[in-house]
């Protein structure tokens, strides 16, 4: 009955929108480009870029969009690549994104693409990996590019393609990411009236696609915590103001916040402390200890009260033990939010591309994304395409930013489709 119900709803929503009609010659292209995506994936997943050094992978971008010859912009936000391709028939202007960037995390999965390349990073030597899977972001966008290119005659409105560095924050000292790319001017010339964003999940099973309207990802802020006391040997600590003590008490304070101060029905909240940082002898109390973590949030006015109760917890427990706590809070990225109206506009696109019990729900994600720029200047959807192999239980799948993380090449494809259906279809039917 479920499975009947689902199909007359979505029969009935494909209907309403006129967005019914199939693609396939779309799905041809799809199919005969696969097998580039997959080769350009692995290209750069073996010669991976950290943030705002993504020099190779925005050359290979730029050569392949120009080889269509799109109208091409490079250098944008330091290294972004941005290709606009006109379409036969008026319309919309929609804007398609990829990141590019990879982290600073060692490989250790068995592939023979594994990337081996190692940088300075803060001070140490360590591996560069595509551990969050930009990688296939860039390829799938890559593999879209080709298909709208060679289907120009049947598109209605312009697509403007970009590709994106530094989404995972820029190097210490600069600016970078998708807010850089508004400031020097991504969403104007053409203006765009809608962006669409996918994100790969080692988590959710490969072939499916999952959605969500209003808050998707969490916003995030950073914090430092600097809590001072005064400095003695470690056998006389009546002599001075244990700062380690201290910082104990605040972390204890810190924890009850989202479980006493949040009204955990209404959004979800986490606040964590990352790292600690004091001392540097057995037998001596230093002066200071430094915490730095992360909070993240779905809703403004609770983010606004943890903030003012991290910071009071803070300072109030500090004079109490007869020592001084200064908190820095930095906003980092915002909530990504997935309109409202179009999201549920789009739903049978992404159920139509996926199949209808393939694109489905997901719950919000408390990780973060800072696709949320866009998405604050036009309305846009961001959403996760499966990666997960369908022999790995959901809970023993490697996590993102870690040395183990997979992805299971056979969802690409549905990507490369996922973003054509929503470009077609929405440049039948625009916002008005």
């Amino acid at each position: 009955m479920k499975i009947i119900f689902n199909v007359l709803v979505f029969s009935f929503f494909t209907i309403l929108n006129g967005f019914g009609q199939s693609y396939p010659k779309i799905d041809a292209l799809v199919k005969s480009v696969e097998s580039k995506v997959l080769e350009w994936r692995r290209d750069i997943h073996k010669n991976p870029e950290l943030s705002n050094r993504e020099y190779k992978t925005a050359e290979k971008v730029a050569a392949h969009l120009r080889s269509l010859g799109m109208e091409v912009k490079t250098g944008i936000a330091k290294t972004g690549v941005v290709g606009i391709l006109k379409g036969g028939k008026p319309g919309p202007v929609m804007a398609l994104r990829a990141d590019m960037d990879a982290l600073p995390v060692p490989e250790r999965a068995s592939l023979a693409f594994a990337s081996t390349a190692k940088t300075m990073y803060r001070g140490q030597e360590i591996g560069v990996s595509h551990a969050c899977g930009h990688d296939s972001h860039v390829a799938i966008l890559m593999g879209v590019a080709e298909v709208l290119s060679k289907s120009k005659g049947e598109l209605r409105g312009t697509v403007k393609f970009i590709f994106q560095p530094a989404e995972e924050g820029a190097p210490d000292g600069e600016e970078g990411g998708a807010k850089l790319m508004i400031k020097e001017g991504v969403l104007e010339n053409p203006q765009v009236d809608v962006i669409f964003g996918l994100h790969i999940s080692s988590t959710l099973e490969v072939g499916t696609i999952g959605y969500k309207s209003g808050g998707f990802m969490a916003a995030v802020d950073e914090y430092k915590a600097t809590v001072t006391g005064k400095q003695c040997h470690g056998a006389y600590p009546w002599q001075g103001v244990d700062p380690i003590v201290t910082a104990a008490q605040i972390i204890n304070a810190w924890q009850t916040i989202v479980s006493r101060n949040m009204d955990v029905t209404e959004a979800p909240a986490v606040f964590t402390v990352g790292a600690i940082h004091g001392g540097i002898r057995e037998n001596i109390i230093p002066e200071k200890v430094e915490m730095i973590g992360t909070i993240r949030t779905f809703d403004t006015s609770m983010q606004r009260i943890l903030h003012q109760r991290i910071i009071a917890n803070a300072e109030n427990i500090a004079i109490a033990a007869g020592a001084t706590a200064k908190v820095d809070i930095h906003k980092k990225y915002p909530v990504t939010y997935n309109h409202v109206v179009l999201t549920n506009k789009m739903i049978p696109t992404l159920k139509k591309a996926a199949g209808i019990d393939k694109a489905k729900e997901i719950n919000a994600k408390t990780g973060a994304e800072d696709f949320s720029f866009f998405q604050q200047k036009v309305p846009g959807i961001f959403f996760n395409l499966g990666g997960r192999p369908l022999h790995l239980k959901e809970a023993d799948a490697p996590s993102h930013h870690t040395p183990d993380f997979f992805i299971d090449e056979s969802g690409f494809a549905l990507g490369v489709k996922a973003f054509c259906y929503l470009v077609l279809d929405y440049g039948k039917a625009p916002l008005k």
